[in-house]
């Protein structure tokens, strides 16, 4: 069994140190994880798709 570790909004804001409208502006853009459907008015990030996401920039960083 696969066992995934999920993040609430407040904990993601805390890894990549952005705020919540720029998060859903990254999400509209495809340009950060969507959210996973936890119930009809909670949702939650897988947090290894945060760290891709968080590494990818670092990456970025280096090439530039």
């Amino acid at each position: 069994m696969i066992e995934k570790e999920l993040g609430r909004l407040p904990r993601v804001k805390g890894v990549v140190g952005l705020s919540r409208s720029e998060i859903y502006r990254l999400i509209a853009l495809g340009r950060f994880p969507k959210p996973v459907p936890l119930g009809a008015r909670a949702v939650a990030w897988d947090m290894d798709e945060v760290q891709v996401w968080v590494r990818e920039r670092i990456l970025a960083r280096a090439i530039a």
